[in-house]
C-alpha cells in the first residue's frame, strides 16, 4: 500500500470507526505528513528503529518541544499498529522510542477577579451581537465547557440549561456528558434566546449563530472572546481553554472535590485533572506569602 494511501485510510477509519473529531484526525494528519516527509523514499514497511530517532531527532532540532514529539510518536505509533495488523509489518519501529522531556506547564488560568472583570459590561455596537456573546462566555466560565462542546451546542439545550440548570454536551470520542449551568450563566442565555431569532436564518439549528445566520464558528469564537477581553483591559491573551482551565482551578479552589471537577471537565483519567491541584497550590502558596507573619519578605 503507497504511503499517502494507507494514511488516507487509517485516518478515514479514526473518523468514522472510532469517531475522533475533526480537530484530532487533523492532528494525525499534520503528524503522519511529518513522517512521510521524514521517510522520503523509504518505504514504511523498512522502517527500523534508528530512522525513527533519526526522525525525532531532526523535528527537535526544527524546534518541536518534547510534548509536540510525544503527540507526534503516539500518532507514528498507532498509525504502525493499524499496519501492523494489515500488512503484517514484522515489528513497530516506533516501540521503544522516546521523545526528548520538556518542562511541565501548568495551564494559565485568570484569578478570580480577572475572571469577573471579563462579564463587565462593555460599549457594543450591536446589542444583538453583545448579549450573544455574553451567553457565550458565561457558558464557558459557568460549565467548563471545551470550545467544540459549546461551538456544537443546537436550541434543543435551552430548555434543560433554562429550566434544568443543567446541558448535555458531546465531548471527545463522542462522550456525553451533564454539566451544570450556573444562575448568571442562564440569565444570559435566556436573554440571548430573546433575541436569537432575529439573527439566524429560518431553518439554522445551532444555540449560537454568527452576524450571517449560520452556525458561529470557533475562530469567531476566539476572536470575540479576545476583544472582549482587550476592550476590558486584561493583561493577557485570553481563549477559550483559559476559561475551561478557570473554571477548574476556582471550583477546585472551593470545593477541593478532585473527582466531582473531572466529571465536569468529561477528563477519562483523574490524571489530567490532577494538574489543577499544582494550580490550587500556587495559590494557597500566594494566601500564605501574603498573610503569614513568618513569610513576609524584606
Amino acid at each position: 500500500m503507497i504511503a499517502a494511501d494507507a494514511v488516507a485510510t487509517y485516518l478515514a477509519e479514526l473518523a468514522e470507526q472510532r469517531r475522533l473529531s475533526p480537530h484530532t484526525v487533523s492532528n494525525y494528519r499534520r503528524d503522519l505528513g511529518k513522517l512521510i516527509a521524514a521517510a522520503a523514499e523509504t518505504s514504511l514497511a523498512s522502517l527500523q528503529v534508528h530512522q525513527i530517532r533519526r526522525f525525532v531527532a531532526q523535528l527537535h532540532g526544527q524546534g518541536l518541544s518534547g510534548r509536540s514529539l510525544a503527540r507526534t510518536l503516539s500518532a507514528w505509533r498507532g498509525f504502525f499498529s493499524w499496519l501492523g495488523e494489515h500488512d503484517a509489518l514484522p515489528a513497530n519501529p516506533c516501540e521503544g522510542v522516546r521523545s526528548p522531556k520538556s518542562p511541565r506547564l501548568l495551564p494559565k488560568a485568570l484569578a478570580v477577579d480577572e475572571a469577573a472583570r471579563l462579564f463587565e459590561p462593555v460599549e457594543e455596537d450591536d446589542s444583538v451581537l453583545a448579549a450573544r456573546d455574553t451567553a457565550i462566555f458565561e457558558l464557558f466560565y459557568s460549565s467548563g465547557l471545551r470550545l467544540a462542546e459549546l461551538a456544537a451546542l443546537d436550541c434543543d439545550a435551552l430548555d434543560s440549561a433554562l429550566h434544568e440548570g443543567e446541558v448535555r454536551v458531546l465531548g471527545k470520542r463522542s462522550k456525553a456528558r451533564l454539566v451544570p449551568v450556573g444562575t448568571k450563566a442562564r440569565e444570559a442565555l435566556a436573554a440571548w434566546a430573546a433575541l436569537r431569532d432575529g439573527l439566524a436564518n429560518v431553518d439554522e439549528i445551532a444555540l449560537f449563530v454568527s452576524r450571517r445566520g449560520g452556525r458561529l464558528s470557533h475562530r469567531m469564537i476566539q476572536e470575540r472572546l479576545a476583544l472582549r477581553a482587550v476592550k476590558l483591559g486584561l493583561p493577557r491573551h485570553v481563549h477559550p481553554h483559559m476559561l475551561r482551565h478557570s473554571f477548574a482551578s476556582h471550583l477546585l479552589q472551593s470545593s477541593g472535590d478532585l473527582r466531582a471537577v473531572q466529571e465536569m471537565l468529561g477528563h477519562a483519567s483523574i490524571a489530567s485533572t490532577q494538574v489543577y491541584t499544582h494550580l490550587d497550590f500556587q495559590h494557597l502558596s500566594k494566601v500564605y506569602d501574603s498573610a503569614h507573619p513568618r513569610a513576609k519578605r524584606g
